[in-house]
């Protein structure tokens, strides 16, 4: 198992590469503006709510809960990645 300090960086590197991926997507022309702020406010509180789990794990039953923050992580990474997709 990964050492939390490794798993937030991974988290804080993935983010920020949505979250570039975002802006750079803001500057074609034709994307929908208020849809790309949107995302942008979502990948960041995405951020903070998995570091915040990330600091404060479930005492005694670690394995499940690194289990539930791996799914759950990849459920939201698969969401924002979707709606980078459709914002034009």
């Amino acid at each position: 198992m990964a050492t939390k300090r490794a798993l937030k960086k991974n988290v804080n590197y993935i983010v920020s590469e949505l979250f570039a991926e975002c802006i750079v997507s803001k500057q074609i022309p034709g994307t929908d503006q208020a849809k790309a702020d949107a995302l942008m406010e979502e990948i960041l509180k995405t951020q903070t709510e998995f570091l915040c789990r990330l600091s404060h794990p479930e005492p005694g039953n670690t394995k499940n809960f690194y289990k539930t923050f791996y799914t759950d992580f990849n459920a939201r990474l698969q969401t924002i990645v979707e709606g980078l997709g459709n914002l034009k």
